[in-house]
């Protein structure tokens, strides 16, 4: 009786559940075909979803649905965006990341929590294990507002693990290469973007009455775009403006008595490529000036004055932090250890650079020459010269 009265009511409840919702009895496969479907699309062997819409219904309060179709593959829904970079302007601007860094992510945990602190400035230095002890103290005068970048042209890596902050530095090793070599390829301006300065330093540097946080302060205090700290040495200076003096937070130009012309470069508006530090700004008009094939860089410092505007202004000499210039010559050297040996390299090295610098003067001439013909400012016959040379 029980069980005959509990069907009974069960039929009733189905009736009444039945007569008050719309009659639209979906499969798992109605389900899907009726809210989208899928079409071939016409450049691919892709199936692409076509979403359905669904109107109310009007009679007996049943649904009925409409089909809509959108082709993607019309030409008004190709993304071409001219203004991106060069190779990326079919895809969408949002996505498009065209700048790095050489910031150190974890394998694990969210990306947007791997850095408490982003490294304001870089420091790179060219090292051999030979001079760790000397590239060691001066990496401790760079806070950790900086990424430290050694670039290894003796091979040897490993051998720094010693130093704790060897952890966190980037290290990048090639045999044999200078240090423009190493910052053509490894330091496009678009991989350096997130750093306001840069730092490109030979290994040989004392670093004892230095500070990397003051020096900044002072390069913004007096706005140097391109700058230098200043130089005491035991040896000759080849250049008379990058001497300390001990009158001054920072200057422009050398002393009138110790320079031929203190209004003509390297007299005023320069820097040695010894330590030079670069604004980004600055450093994305120098590393365009650098040569693939001309790796030491000669006569580089004679032109990074047509980086910056006005340059008399903005390229400078930081008196209050100095170096002291050791003139180690490791990489010369090639770690041989016969004098005789090392002399002939020596030799070969010293006939590279200046065949670099007289191949670097002729191109750029040529260069300069070539653009005030095109704009019709000198005769096509023209043998004239516009930047000074040594």
């Amino acid at each position: 009786m029980s069980s005959t009265l509990t069907a009974i009511i069960a039929a009733i409840l189905g009736f009444l559940l039945g007569t008050n919702f719309p009659a639209c009895s979906l499969s798992k496969s109605q389900i899907r075909s009726r809210f989208f479907s899928y079409g071939r699309d016409a450049n691919s062997s892709m199936y692409l979803p076509i979403y359905n819409s669904c109107t109310s219904c009007e009679n007996n309060n049943t649904f009925t649905f409409s089909s809509s179709t959108t082709n993607f593959s019309d030409d008004k829904y190709k993304i071409f965006v001219p203004s991106n970079p060069k190779g990326a302007e079919t895809l969408p601007p949002g996505i498009v990341v065209s700048e790095s860094d050489l910031y150190l992510h974890r394998l694990w945990g969210d990306p947007n929590e791997d850095l408490p602190i982003k490294s304001k400035y870089l420091v790179a230095f060219a090292v051999s294990l030979k001079q760790k002890d000397n590239v060691n103290a001066a990496v401790q005068k760079f806070s950790e507002n900086f990424t430290i970048l050694l670039f290894h042209y003796d091979g040897h890596i490993n051998e720094w693990d010693e130093f704790e902050w060897s952890t966190r530095a980037i290290h990048v090793g090639t045999r044999g290469q200078t240090k423009w070599w190493y910052a053509k390829r490894f330091l496009h301006p678009d991989i350096v973007a997130s750093y306001e300065y840069i730092f490109i330093w030979d290994e040989d540097l004392g670093v004892e009455h230095f500070d990397a946080e003051e020096y900044i302060k002072l390069v913004k205090k007096y706005g140097l775009e391109i700058s230098q700290p200043a130089i005491e040495s035991n040896k000759d200076f080849a250049y008379q403006i990058t001497r300390r003096r001990t009158d001054t937070e920072f200057h422009k130009k050398a002393e009138d008595s110790k320079c031929p012309d203190p209004n003509e470069t390297p007299c005023t508006e320069f820097i040695e490529i010894m330590a030079p530090v670069f604004s980004k700004d600055a450093w994305r008009c120098v590393w365009h000036i650098i040569q693939n094939d001309l790796i030491h860089g000669w006569g580089l410092d004679f032109t990074l004055k047509k980086c910056v505007e006005p340059a008399s202004e903005k390229i400078g000499i930081v008196d209050a932090q100095w170096i002291f210039h050791h003139a180690v010559t490791t990489l010369r050297d090639q770690g041989e250890e016969d004098p005789g040996k090392r002399s002939a390299i020596a030799k070969r090295i010293a006939d590279r650079c200046y065949l670099e610098l007289g191949t670097f003067k002729e191109r750029w001439h040529q260069a300069e020459k070539n653009y005030y013909k095109m704009k019709g400012l000198i005769p096509l016959n023209s043998t004239a010269t516009f930047t000074h040379f040594p």
